[in-house]
């Protein structure tokens, strides 16, 4: 059967990718952002993992009002860059891990969830910026195939906390199920605190994102169990996106190791941290 190796969480920060189109990675302002996920970088490098699936949103690049699901998975073959407005990026496609795709889509609705199903859909930095952080930018082609989670936190109303946390349990159900010998990874993507509008722009909070990153490793029901008015009170409006990481957290065992974590802020206005987890 399948093995999941470890959960990511990361942040997603359009400017990052900005900062490595500019050649700006060993820049002072960059540099101690980038090298803290050289460590990350060396667990991938040693376990190797076959699939990454990605949990992240779309920011209203690919979808647009007219269609907000809650939840969708990307059971398409590639997954190309989208336009954010500058053009796409010089990055190879993602190639889709479409026969685990449909196979979790079957666990979820056989555990009460009910994933809109997507054949065809570019992905923006979201999925992109994570996969290059803990892969670097690949001349041809990356070496991991991936399966893209989209959840809903933009437009009200956003799932709760705590379904998003049964979610990633049901993933870690279908991970265990899937009649495959290849290893996967679960990225957890969004935050820390961050607020791009409003009375409250430019709101980061440093404390609650160090203690963030404590409570996803150690006690991540506490966090299933806030309710989505104290995530944004805490993280702000966009600082939200943290719920997603409760995906990842729940695909993993009860009890974690913490590999690396790291913090930085702010990188465009935002809280950006990363950890990396692994089942004890």
């Amino acid at each position: 059967m399948a093995r999941l190796v470890g959960g990511l969480g990361t942040s997603h920060v359009p400017s990052i990718g900005a900062a490595l189109e500019k050649g700006l990675r060993d820049t002072p302002e960059w540099k101690p952002f980038f090298d803290g996920y050289l460590p990350a970088r060396q667990w991938i490098r040693e376990h190797q993992p076959d699939v990454a699936v990605v949990v992240f949103n779309d920011h209203f690049n690919a979808m647009f009002l007219d269609r907000v699901p809650t939840f969708a998975v990307g059971c398409a073959a590639e997954y190309l860059p989208v336009d954010e407005g500058w053009g796409p990026r010089a990055i190879p496609p993602f190639e889709g891990a479409s026969h685990f795709a449909w196979h979790l889509t079957d666990t979820l609705v056989e555990n009460h969830f009910d994933p809109e199903i997507i054949q065809e859909i570019k992905v923006d930095h979201g999925l992109q910026v994570p996969m290059e952080l803990f892969w670097g930018k690949p001349s041809d082609a990356w070496p991991v195939k991936v399966v893209p989670i989209f959840v809903n936190v933009l437009q009200y109303p956003i799932p709760l906390p705590d379904r998003l946390y049964a979610l990633g349990k049901v993933l870690g159900q279908a991970i265990e199920s899937y009649d495959s010998d290849e290893k996967f990874v679960v990225l957890g993507t969004g935050g820390l605190s961050h607020q791009l509008q409003g009375a409250r722009a430019g709101f980061v909070n440093p404390p609650a994102d160090r203690q963030f990153l404590k409570d996803i490793a150690e006690d991540p029901d506490e966090l299933a169990g806030w309710s989505r008015q104290r995530y944004i009170e805490t993280f702000g409006g966009e600082g939200a996106e943290l719920i997603m990481w409760l995906v990842m957290r729940g695909a993993l065992n009860r009890d974690v190791l913490v590999k690396h974590q790291h913090y930085f802020v702010p990188a465009s206005m935002t809280g950006a941290g990363m950890i990396v987890l692994e089942n004890a």
